[in-house]
Parts: C-alpha cells; sequence; structure tokens
C-alpha cells in the first residue's frame, strides 16, 4: 500500500489510548504488540495499517529474503551465511497483514518435502513471519484465528525466531515483530493463557459526542475524495510525529528503571493478583517507553500508572465470562501505599536541552520530538498527535453471572402452564444463574471434519496419524512410511545406484490425522411458567452456563432458541461468542405458556441454514425442559412431530430433564425417544455423577443407524 493510499495516522480522531499503545510499541518492540477490542467501525484495522509509515526505514542484505541486516546478519539464516557490513539496501518498514483462513504453511512457511527426499536439499519457501521481520505483522479478527496458528504466531514474537520442522528437516529464521491484533468480542473471546501473551490491550469505541463524530466523517469523506491531497495536507504532521518516535527509540536505552518504580510495578500485580510473571515485566518495558516517549530518562510513577492500565486489564480474566477492566481507584490506593513504603527515586532527568514533560502530553502545535507530531486539532478532536491523554473506559472486569437482577421474592410461581397466557406485567423478571460446575463431555457420534476444536471425533491437520493416501494439491503431512513403502519396488527400474532412495512425486503419501472439532451447540431453553420457579431455573441457568463454560473451552459455535407463551424466538444467533450467550441467558425472563414444538421448529430453522453456511460444522442440539408442552390444539403431538423432523436429520440431541419434585411425569424422556437422543437429570449433568452420557449418546446413534 502507497503512502498516499494510507490513511495518515496523525489524522485519526480519538481513540488515545489505541494511537499511544500502538506508538509504545513503535518505540520498544520489546513491549509485546497490543490486542486492539472494539466493535466494528471504530478505526481499529486504519490505525495499525496507518502505524507503518510511522516506523524508520530498515536496511537489508542485497537478496535476503528474510531481511537480515547487513550490519548484524543472522548466523543462522537459511539465505547465508552472509559477510559482516556487506552491500545492502534500505526499504520502508512492512505491514504484513495474516489472513483468517491463512494455513500453517502460509504463516512459517513451507519445506519442499520432496526434493528433501529424492536430492537431500532444503528448499524452504518463507511464509509471512519471515515478510514480517523487523515489521509489523498485523492479525485481523484475532479471535477466530485457528488455536494452533495463534501459538505458532505468539511462540515466535515471544522468541524472537521461527522454527520449521517437517519429517526431521527443519529451518530456523529470525522473526522479531510489532504484533498487532484486533477482534471484536461479540464474535468470541481468546483464551486468557492467549491474551496474557499480548503485552498491551486496548478497548476502542465509537465516540457518543456529535461533533467528534462529524470530524471522523468529514476527515473520513475527504480521504476518500482524494487520498494523494488528503495526505499531502498530513504530511508535515506524519513527519514530525516519525521523527519523535525516532527520538524516542533513541532515548530508550538510557532509561532508567529504578527500585521505586520496580517495587510499585511488584506491588501493582501482587495487588491485583496477576498471574506469572509477564504482566511484571511488560509493565517495566512499557513504563520505560513511556518515560522515553515523555522526552525523560527517569520512569515516574505516573508511567508506572498508565502501563499498568493498558497491560494488567486482559490479565485479570480468572474465567472465560470475564470481562477485561481495571479498578482505577484500587489501583491509585495500591500506588499510594507503595510509595510510602518504597525507596525515593532520584529526581528525573531530562535529556540537554529539553524539558521535561508528561507521558501523553506534546505541544500539537510543533513536530519534533517534543512536539505534538500529531494531527491537526478539529473539533471535538483532543489530541491528534503523539501526545496521547489517557482515556479509559469503565471497569466491566465482573463475571456476568454475577451481574444478574437478584431473585424475586414472593410466593412461587405455579408449575402448571395451563390457562390462559399471562399478561406481560406479570412476567418474572430474570433469575440469577446458579453456580456452573463442571460437565461430563456431550459429543456427536461418528467421524467429522469440522474446523479444529475438542468436542468430537474428526479428521484433522493435527492429532494421531490414522493411515495415508495421495495428496490432492500440495503435499502438507508427510507419511514416511507410506511413502518409502510406495517408492521401493520401483528403485531397480529407475536405476538406483547409490544409497539414497529415488523418490518420484506419484509415491509421496499423505498422512491422515485424526484429532478433535467443534461443533455447532444449539442450546434450546424452556423459559414457560412450569420453569419459573426462581430455584429452579436458577439451576437451569447454571446448568446451561456449565455447558456454555464447556463449549468455550472445547472451541464450539453456540447458538440459543428459548420457547415461552405462544412462540419461540431465536436469542442469540450460532455464534463464537460464547460469552454473548451467556449474557443473553442472564437476561432470559421466564413465564407464559410452554410452546415446545414451536422451540423445536424455530431450532430445525437455525440448524438447516447453518448447515448451508457450514455443512462441515456438525451441530449438537441440548434442549432444556421439562418435557411439557402446552398452548394450541393437541401441543404434545406437534412437539412429538417437530422432534421426529431433528431425529430424521440425524441431529445429535440431548435432553435435559429440568422436572423436579417427588411426582414426576417422564415427559422429557419421551421428547428424548422422539429425537433419538439421550436424557439426563440436571444432577446427572455434574461430572463427577454423571459416568456413561458420552457412551450413551453414541450408543443412541449406533442403535438408530443399525435399525
Amino acid at each position: 500500500m502507497s503512502t498516499s493510499s494510507r490513511y495518515p495516522f496523525t489524522a485519526i480522531v480519538g481513540q488515545d489510548d489505541l494511537r499511544l499503545a500502538l506508538l509504545l510499541n513503535a518505540v520498544s518492540p520489546a513491549v509485546g504488540g497490543v490486542l486492539v477490542r472494539g466493535e466494528k467501525g471504530t478505526a481499529k484495522s486504519t490505525a495499525v495499517r496507518a502505524l507503518a509509515a510511522l516506523l524508520p526505514p530498515v536496511r537489508t542484505v542485497e537478496g535476503c529474503r528474510f531481511s537480515c541486516d547487513p550490519a548484524a546478519p543472522d548466523p543462522g539464516c537459511p539465505d547465508g551465511p552472509h559477510p559482516a557490513d556487506g552491500p545492502g539496501g534500505e526499504r520502508a518498514a512492512r505491514m504484513v497483514e495474516l489472513p483468517v483462513g491463512a494455513s500453517e504453511d502460509r504463516l512459517v512457511g513451507a519445506l519442499d518435502i520432496e526434493r528433501a527426499l529424492a536430492e537431500g536439499v532444503k528448499a524452504f519457501e518463507p511464509g509471512l513471519l519471515a515478510d514480517a521481520h523487523r515489521g509489523i505483522l498485523y492479525v485481523d479478527e484475532v479471535n477466530l484465528l485457528h488455536d494452533h496458528l495463534i501459538d505458532l504466531l505468539l511462540d515466535a514474537a515471544a522468541m524472537g525466531a521461527s522454527y520449521v520442522e517437517r519429517e526431521g528437516v527443519s529451518v530456523r529464521h529470525a522473526a522479531r515483530f510489532l504484533l498487532v491484533g484486533t477482534m471484536n468480542p461479540e464474535e468470541g473471546e481468546l483464551r486468557p493463557q492467549l491474551l496474557d501473551r499480548f503485552g498491551l490491550t486496548v478497548e476502542v469505541a465509537a465516540s457518543r459526542e456529535p461533533d467528534q463524530r462529524v470530524e471522523v466523517v468529514r476527515r473520513r469523506l475527504a480521504f476518500e475524495d482524494d487520498p494523494a491531497a488528503f495526505a499531502g495536507r498530513w504530511s508535515g504532521e506524519e513527519a514530525g510525529l516519525r521523527e519523535r518516535v525516532a527520538a524516542a527509540r533513541a532515548l530508550l536505552p538510557r532509561v532508567r528503571l529504578g527500585d521505586g518504580a520496580l517495587r510499585r510495578i511488584a506491588a501493582v500485580c501482587a495487588a491485583f493478583e496477576v498471574d506469572g510473571m509477564r504482566g511484571d515485566l511488560v509493565m517495566a518495558r512499557t513504563a520505560t517507553a513511556l518515560a522515553a516517549w515523555a522526552g525523560r530518562t527517569e520512569v515516574a510513577v505516573e508511567d508506572v500508572r498508565q502501563a499498568a492500565l493498558l497491560a494488567l486489564p486482559h490479565r485479570r480474566r480468572r474465567n472465560p465470562f470475564d470481562a477485561p477492566g481495571l479498578d482505577e481507584e484500587k489501583l491509585d490506593e495500591v500506588l499510594r501505599d507503595a510509595a510510602a513504603d518504597a525507596p525515593e527515586d532520584e529526581p528525573p532527568t531530562p535529556p540537554e536541552g529539553q524539558a521535561p514533560e508528561e507521558p501523553g502530553g506534546g505541544d500539537d502545535d510543533g513536530p519534533g520530538p517534543d512536539g505534538g507530531g500529531g494531527g491537526r486539532p478539529g473539533p471535538g478532536d483532543g489530541d491528534g498527535s503523539g501526545g496521547l491523554p489517557p482515556q479509559r473506559t469503565e471497569d466491566s472486569g465482573a463475571p456476568a453471572h454475577e451481574d444478574a437482577p437478584e431473585a424475586l421474592t414472593g410466593a412461587e410461581p405455579g408449575e402448571s402452564g395451563g390457562g390462559t397466557p399471562r399478561p406481560a406485567s406479570a412476567e418474572q423478571r430474570a433469575v440469577a444463574a446458579g453456580e456452573p460446575f463442571r460437565t461430563k463431555v456431550l459429543s456427536v457420534p461418528g467421524l467429522g471434519a469440522g474446523a479444529a476444536g475438542r468436542r468430537s471425533r474428526a479428521r484433522t491437520e493435527h492429532g494421531r496419524t490414522t493411515g495415508a493416501t495421495r495428496p490432492e494439491g500440495a503435499l502438507t503431512k508427510l507419511h514416511l512410511t507410506a511413502t518409502v513403502r510406495a517408492a521401493a519396488p520401483h528403485q531397480r527400474a529407475r536405476g538406483r545406484s547409490g544409497r539414497g532412495l529415488v523418490v518420484r512425486r506419484d509415491d509421496l503419501r499423505q498422512a491422515t490425522r485424526e484429532g478433535r472439532e467443534g461443533n455447532l451447540v444449539l442450546f434450546v431453553v424452556d423459559a414457560s411458567g412450569s420453569m419459573a420457579a426462581r430455584r429452579r431455573m436458577g439451576a437451569v441457568k447454571g446448568a446451561v452456563l456449565s455447558l456454555l463454560l464447556d463449549a468455550y473451552q472445547r472451541r464450539d459455535k453456540v447458538g440459543l432458541v428459548t420457547f415461552r407463551g405462544r412462540e419461540a424466538e431465536v436469542a442469540l444467533p450460532p455464534t463464537s461468542s460464547v460469552d454473548a450467550a451467556a449474557a443473553r441467558l442472564q437476561a432470559l425472563p421466564t413465564g407464559g405458556r410452554t410452546p415446545l414444538a414451536a422451540g423445536l421448529l424455530k431450532a430445525h430453522d437455525v440448524l438447516r441454514v447453518e448447515r448451508l453456511r457450514d455443512a462441515t460444522r456438525r451441530p449438537l442440539l441440548v434442549v432444556v425442559t421439562d418435557g411439557r408442552a402446552t398452548g394450541g390444539p393437541e401441543p404434545v403431538a406437534l412437539a412429538g412431530r417437530a422432534a421426529r423432523l431433528h431425529a430424521a436429520e440425524a441431529t445429535a440431541s440431548v435432553v435435559v430433564d429440568c422436572e423436579t419434585g417427588p411426582v414426576r411425569l417422564g415427559l422429557a424422556g419421551e421428547l428424548a425417544r422422539e429425537l433419538r437422543g439421550t436424557a439426563v437429570t440436571l444432577d446427572e449433568l455434574r461430572a463427577e455423577a454423571l459416568t456413561g452420557l458420552v457412551k450413551d449418546v453414541t450408543d443412541h446413534h449406533r442403535a438408530r443407524r443399525a435399525a
């Protein structure tokens, strides 16, 4: 992308935290990258792409595909060895984008196994990690990337090198880059252990100030009308900010992190119960980068505070439904307490000829290390430059199940769903979910071929080797034994004379592997009056919440259908955002009749559409009900016909029986038989009590196929 067609970094309106986090990583890549979380349309991608223009140019060895520095070439470079101080050229820093659907070979590079076996040479085609060396690697929608690719990506970022190994042939090359990931939390969260690997995280949201929104639209329209002219108007501010980044990089090695600052960092991480030591290290590097950005040679208290706000929120999640956040009042209290115990550091010493400056401060009128180097102020724009005042969002770190409304007090609603529908005014408010628990594994029988996950058996790229086949297209996973067996009978005819094996492309065999896939778990939840007793509905919600936690851990997509009153509704279309499903569940009211058939038919419609969108992702239907059906003519017979629709399409089903009390009608069991699925009670759903659920589900489907 040319500079003139890239939206200028200094023209971005607002988003102070986002710009500051990116600039700190530009000053000190050791900070560890930044994860940008926020709703769509908030300039996440625009800001990342614009950052590349602010990085200094890169000198590289001529002809090296791995961007070695002529002054210090990588001794292990696959294109080496390179002579020290050899000929080199200069190019702009790259911004390399990793697509969500990229393969492992596209990310780390590909080895030509055929040439390695036949000719004994390491023919290596570099991947995106090599392209991003000494530049920016940008992953849009990082939460939708396959877990094994995220692991490879973060390992390379942490070690500064990429390792590629295929059947005993290995290649290593340097891979140091500024890692930036963006994500929309509505589409699913990253695992906490992956979140921890990002140095900083920022939350972004569109401004609610009309003047600022007007300025955003005005600038964007001007850019789209004439990108080159718009970029030209901001070229001075871009040059100034570029100079400030270079000056901060030069100052960084001289910044002193005193014992007092280190004690404050340790106190903050301990007070917020941050796991491990990565949070302490990232805070230390961030505080140092903040001091250099402000033009100081000593880390100050405000640097530690700002570093905590950027480095710790995503490290405090204790379960998947916790939102990142940090209590700023508690942070200030911890810093005050630490200040009373910490030894005094020497006063900050500014560089020669430069006055001290606040970490987000700076004059916006002139470019340069002490000036703004930023955008022209517009209405409501605050500061469009590198002078970036902190702008924090409200703390939202409480788990979803702790935020639900309290249960109502008063008389319990009756168990019967008969009579006329309850008016809206008589509807019960949402009841808090019970405590989640560990559930037994529910899996889809058979062998699938869906996206990698942790639930059901499937043919995957990773897992145990189960056989070999001829490759379709490029060979990705060699089955060495099968390849040798295929080539061995032809050695005399091919004129083999030495010790090496003569291998042709027709001999190559692809390994077939079996692992686990993620499924679409569609919950159909009865929210009618027969479920409305507070303790009962709390237990039901606790069970569904437990299954949602299990779905999160097993990389499933989830959907939520509810039925009550006269109809059913899709409370949440199938999504990877399990925490969104949990939030919808918490807000679920109860009351009215029990249109069980409507719920099953709505679920059938959802699954039909999802099969068209992704035929490889197999569904698991989880119906949470006591089995009662009321409202309309012949509600029980109609529910049975709806259940048989799912059975006819071989949809794996589990009915969670919510019926309680000494007298039980067994209607949920009848529904499970119509679905040709399995029925379990709430108590049996617990892992410690349910010993044969997976076997039961599988046996039911085996029996159905035999019939």
